[in-house]
């Protein structure tokens, strides 16, 4: 007997919802949070291993990049599989390289499990929870997602000092052991991953109907835990199926936004990375250097949670893509006063204005890409989306590390950080204008109604204004 699905005319907007939220702050803490914490590791592998800082930085750059690379994939698994399946599978994989990694012996060992085995699994999870929250919520999505995305601040303040008591006392293969078994918590926030059905992701089932009419009406659509697209997959070729779900690569407003993406991820990384090494070198205290670190990764969940909250109130929830760009416009700005701020006690407020508007702009980036793309192509659209982040994220540290080698200080570093954002923000104002101006003659150029018009009379092509004097003379 065929199970019926119950399709929702909306998102619930709570309900089971609301654990969907949870589960995927745990995925964002077991994938974005643990990425940031190998870091911790660099110490112990170059004593270990014999080897300097830019070729165990590699693993760090490594599972970043594989992550966002093969966020496509998670995608794909998760569209044409199940949510609950891709993340259930990307656990395991991203545990087994943790734990695989605890018995290396050799940096080149570590690149392949640490870094890609580990990367790959993450990449299986993340993008597919976060399109998981956008099926749930509407009214409260950005409040949603900035719960949800809270995660990869909240964890590295957590999971950062527990990790360095967990090298002191069972070492760096003991703390990988461990690490890799905290990963497998995965499985656990994808079974949480129930599948929703909204009518718009059926949508095709009943434009399908219209063009083909002989064939018998489905006035119920079986349960299935793939998407319906895959579905419709079955009878139909794979290109003509995969050029369906990837049509919003050719919207305008996708492409522009992409592009903007690849200057917001060139920027968004370097003042993470030097900060610390910045303060520094300016005579800050080793203590006070990774404070500043500390309250940037605070104020980053207050941002999260804040600027989420509030772009869902009415006043603002239609000005969601202006509220997105004034926080990426406001946190390069933040970087170009960096260089000059020489001291403690104003490298702080930086940590605090960065840190805000870099968790704003986080939470609204699955939401502005939804609005976008739609909630049903929301999945496939972020992995495009974290896929366009991986170049940059690979290649921006070590462009600011040579500028700062070469030109003996952190200045350029910063100011082609804050340009490359500002870029970003100015591409995606210039787009608006440049529709909200093309609206505007569109409305200035429809007929007005008193403007004569022709109509067909009797077979013949004959104007309005001939038509009404006819009926007069009659």
């Amino acid at each position: 007997m065929t199970k019926k699905t119950i399709l929702h005319t909306a998102p619930p907007d709570g309900g089971w919802g609301w654990m969907i939220v949870i589960g995927c702050f745990l995925v964002t803490v077991c994938t974005r949070a643990v990425t940031r914490c190998i870091s911790i590791f660099f110490v112990e592998f170059q004593v270990y291993f014999g080897h300097d800082y830019s070729r165990t930085a590699w693993i760090h750059s490594i599972v970043d990049c594989a992550t966002m690379l093969c966020a496509p994939l998670g995608s794909y698994v998760s569209s044409h599989v199940s949510c609950q399946v891709g993340i259930m599978l990307g656990g395991l994989l991203a545990s087994t390289g943790l734990i695989l990694s605890s018995f290396a012996t050799s940096l080149e060992y570590l690149y392949l499990t640490l870094g890609v085995l580990t990367g790959l699994g993450f990449a299986l999870c993340y993008s597919p929870a976060i399109a998981m929250v956008g099926k749930y919520f509407d009214k409260r999505k950005a409040l949603a997602y900035g719960i949800a995305m809270s995660g990869s601040g909240i964890g590295t303040f957590i999971l950062a000092p527990v990790v360095q008591l967990l090298i002191e006392q069972f070492s760096w293969r003991g703390a990988l052991l461990i690490l890799g078994g905290f990963v497998a918590n995965l499985c656990v926030c994808g079974a949480l991953m129930r599948p929703i059905n909204l009518r718009e992701d059926f949508a095709h089932y009943s434009l399908k109907q219209e063009h083909n009419p002989n064939e018998p009406n489905q006035s119920s659509i079986p349960s299935s835990k793939c998407s319906p697209l895959s579905q419709d997959c079955t009878h139909k070729s794979l290109c003509y199926c995969s050029q369906k779900e990837y049509s919003f690569l050719l919207k305008p407003n996708f492409i522009v936004l992409a592009i903007s993406f690849l200057f917001l991820a060139y920027g968004c990384s370097p003042p993470f990375v030097y900060l610390v090494p910045y303060a520094l070198s300016v005579g800050v205290s080793h203590q006070q250097a990774a404070f500043l670190m500390s309250i940037l990764g605070v104020i980053d969940i207050v941002g999260n949670i804040t600027f989420g909250w509030l772009t869902d109130r009415r006043f603002l929830k239609k000005h969601r893509y202006t509220c997105y760009l004034i926080a990426v416009a406001l946190d390069g700005l933040s970087c170009l006063f960096l260089p000059i701020l020489r001291c403690f006690e104003l490298l702080v407020p930086f940590s605090v204005t960065f840190g805000y508007f870099d968790g704003a702009y986080v939470a609204l980036i699955p939401v502005v890409t939804g609005d976008v793309v739609g909630t049903s192509n929301l999945s496939l659209a972020l992995g495009v989306v974290f896929f366009l982040h991986a170049v940059p994220y690979l290649v921006s540290p070590p462009i600011s590390g040579w500028l700062v080698d070469t030109t003996g200080n952190y200045t350029a570093a910063f100011l082609l950080s804050g340009f490359s954002m500002i870029c970003c923000a100015f591409l995606l104002a210039f787009a608006k204008l440049f529709k909200k101006v093309k609206r505007k003659q569109k409305t200035m150029t429809v007929p007005t109604s008193d403007t004569k018009q022709e109509i067909w009379t009797n077979g013949d092509l004959t104007s309005a204004a001939t038509e009404e004097c006819n009926q007069r003379e009659v």
